[in-house]
Parts: C-alpha cells; sequence; structure tokens
C-alpha cells in the first residue's frame, strides 16, 4: 500500500463513522478503495453475513494493511506461528480451534481469575491515586488485561510485560507503515515473543494441569505428555499469540472508550457514580457507541447477493460492527451517547454466532470491575483540559492513543 493511500486509510480508520453514515445512505453496499473491500454498514446486512459463515469466509479475516517486506519476513522465518487461529478458520476446523477456548473461558474459569482481576486492578490504581492526573491508557488500560489473560492462560507474571509488547509489535508491523529498518526490528520482537510462547507451550506439555494452555495442547496433539512435533508447536503458538492480543488489546481499547466517553458527557458520569447499578447499562451503551473492534474482513466463497449488490466469488467485505451498532432502524438516536438506553444490549460489539467473542464475559467483567473501582473513589474524575484526542489509526482495537484525566 503506497503512502498516499495509506494516510487515506489512516483518516478512516481515525474517525470512521461519517464513512459509515454515507455507506448506509448508498444504495447497495459501497467499494472503498482505501480497504479494498465492500464496506456492510446495516445492522441488518452484518447480522446476514455472520449468519452464512459458508457464504462469507473468514479466511481474510486478519489481512495485514501492509506486507512486510522481505528483509522482514525473513526474520519473521525464524519464529514460530504463521498458521490459521480461530478468527481464520471456518467449518469443523473452526469449531475444533473455539472449542478449547470455550472451555479456557468459560464462566467457572473467569469467574476463578476475577479476584485476581480486582486485586490487580486496585493495586494499579493505588499507583496514582494521589497524584492528582494519570495516563490511563499507559499506566491501568494497558497493563490491567494483559496481566488478567496471561493469570487466566498461566503465563509467568514476569513474561506478560514482554508478551504484551511482543503483541503491540506484530500489531504495528502488519498495520502501519514503518521503514524496513523498523520492520526488521518490530520482527525480532515478534520472533522472541514467539520463542517464550513456544518454550512455554513445551513445558506445559511436559507438565500437563487443569488451564486453558493444556486443553488448547491437548486439541491439537492428543492428551498426554508426549514431544511435540513442530508443526504442532507452530500451531500453538499461532493459537496462543492470537489468544493474548485479543485478550489484552481488545479490552484495552474498551477501557480507553469507554472512561473517553463517559467523560465527554460529565451527567452521564455523574449519573453512574450516583448510581453505580447501571453500570452494566453503561457498559453495553459504551460498547456499542465506539466499538473497540470495529469490524473483520471476510471474502465470499461463491457469487452472492447482499443488499442488492452482486458479488463474485473471492470478494472481499468489511463487516463494519461499529456502523452497525450505530444504525438508526436497530438503535434509535444512535449516534447520542446515552447510558439510560434500555436496549443497548442488542449491539454487535461482540460479533454474532459462530464467531461471537468467546472472551466478551471476561472483557465486560474488567470493564466493570474498573468503573466500581474508579466511580466509587474517584468520582471527580474528568478529562485534562490540555489534551487533544486523537484516536488510533486502527478498525482493530479502537482507543485513545493517550487519555489524560484529572481529579
Amino acid at each position: 500500500m503506497d503512502r498516499e493511500l495509506h494516510a487515506r486509510l489512516d483518516e478512516l480508520q481515525r474517525d470512521p463513522y461519517p464513512h459509515y453514515a454515507r455507506a448506509r445512505a448508498a444504495e447497495g453496499l459501497t467499494y472503498v478503495p482505501e480497504l479494498d473491500s465492500w464496506l456492510v454498514v446495516r445492522d441488518a446486512d452484518v447480522r446476514e453475513v455472520l449468519r452464512r459463515p459458508e457464504d462469507f469466509s473468514s479466511a481474510n479475516a486478519l489481512r495485514p494493511d501492509v506486507m512486510p517486506a522481505p528483509a522482514a519476513l525473513a526474520v519473521l522465518a525464524g519464529g514460530f506461528g504463521g498458521r490459521p487461529v480461530v478468527v481464520t478458520a471456518d467449518g469443523a476446523p473452526h469449531q475444533a480451534l473455539r472449542a478449547p477456548l470455550l472451555r479456557g473461558l468459560s464462566p467457572a474459569r473467569v469467574g476463578a481469575v476475577l479476584p485476581y482481576a480486582a486485586e490487580r486492578a486496585a493495586a494499579l490504581l493505588d499507583g496514582f491515586e494521589k497524584d492528582g492526573r494519570v495516563e490511563l491508557m499507559a499506566a491501568y488500560a494497558g497493563r490491567l488485561p494483559g496481566d488478567v489473560i496471561g493469570r487466566l492462560v498461566g503465563f509467568d507474571p514476569a513474561d506478560v510485560p514482554a508478551l504484551v509488547h511482543g503483541g503491540h509489535r506484530l500489531e504495528e508491523l502488519l498495520f502501519r507503515p514503518l521503514t524496513e529498518a523498523e520492520q526488521i526490528a518490530a520482527a525480532e520482537d515478534v520472533v522472541a515473543m514467539s520463542h517464550r510462547v513456544d518454550a512455554f507451550v513445551r513445558a506445559r506439555r511436559a507438565d500437563p494441569r487443569e488451564d486453558l494452555v493444556t486443553d488448547l495442547i491437548a486439541s491439537v496433539a492428543g492428551p498426554g505428555e508426549g514431544e511435540l512435533t513442530l508443526d504442532q508447536r507452530h500451531e500453538l503458538v499461532a493459537h496462543l499469540q492470537n489468544l493474548l492480543i485479543a485478550g489484552h488489546l481488545t479490552t484495552t481499547a474498551l477501557i480507553g472508550t469507554t472512561l473517553l466517553h463517559l467523560l465527554r458527557h460529565p451527567r452521564q458520569w455523574e449519573l453512574l457514580c450516583a448510581h453505580p447499578d447501571r453500570i452494566p447499562a453503561a457498559i453495553e451503551e459504551a460498547a456499542r457507541y465506539d466499538t473497540a473492534l470495529q469490524g473483520f474482513r471476510r471474502v465470499t466463497t461463491r457469487a452472492v447477493t447482499l443488499a442488492g449488490t452482486e458479488l463474485p466469488a473471492g470478494s472481499p467485505v468489511f463487516l463494519a460492527f461499529g456502523g452497525a451498532n450505530r444504525d438508526g432502524s436497530r438503535h434509535p438516536g444512535p449516534d447520542d451517547f446515552d447510558i439510560t438506553r434500555t436496549a443497548a444490549a442488542r449491539h454487535l460489539s461482540f460479533g454474532l454466532g459462530v464467531h461471537a467473542c468467546p472472551g466478551s464475559t471476561l472483557a465486560r467483567e474488567q470493564l466493570r470491575i474498573t468503573l466500581e473501582l474508579l466511580t466509587r473513589r474517584m468520582p471527580g474524575l474528568r478529562l485534562a483540559d490540555d489534551q487533544r484526542i486523537v484516536m488510533r489509526p486502527t478498525l482493530i482495537h479502537r482507543s485513545p492513543e493517550a487519555l489524560d484525566l484529572v481529579w
């Protein structure tokens, strides 16, 4: 992708909502060159695609915006991963990959990790509560989810910061325009992360436990302690990298956008502080209003017609969950942020059907813990006046680049 086109893509990603509104108002689907995809933005159309995975494949769900240079690809070849994962699989392979994640993220296992999440959230807040000012993304939103998913998976807490860093670097490498030297440096960080995850997988294979990783290993290699093949190691590293990135980057974004909009609407924040029983409704409205995971790509497996537009086999589409969540036919007054909204939970922020996010409960619970803490301990919280909010140029983990708060 050339720099001019990527600059236009950045502009679209920093504020996609005007593009969604125009596409909803147009007849049929709109082709967007910056995304190299047909844009699907109406609630009914997004739901139709999600209900027809046999016609709309997930194979291109994680297609990069930027193809790394050959030198960076050569570095990546020295690592592990690069195999299909649950969000890029279809049919029976998808079900097989999804099953251990559903068990690992079951209500019981999520419930078991919540005391740690609450303890960690309180400790992070203790670290800056007396300062009167904080940049929330770095000090809190970017740290809690990584710690929690790391605990759930079973990583040594000392390894979690490096794994989180590796996830950020992988996102940079695939979705940001970097010089060749920067790409090589990012690829080296990604490879280091993959080797760390591989060592963890091999250690857990030799010492199975009642946890998500052991289930995942068994789903790939069968139960037992037998040595993993090289291909199995690649597959397991790919799954765990995907789980870690989804588990921390998406929740980080959800925390950031939720606080941004609550504090941009002070009366809503005051209402929440006065009535903390509204926190669950506030979570759903925040997820609807400014969706952390704005959408995923799909590709048609045969010739289909969607919203009156004929799409040949192999046509790329972008399912804009964020666009569907601002569809007035589903959500009256869709551009209003309103935590008293009664039907916000009908949003598509966590997907639908066979590709519904298995980690949605864990994400919601971390945001609930965050809002309960902040409304109780820092009701005077507000946005710092001397800042310009800039959203990250991504449709995968939409959030503020930085969020300065004062109290």
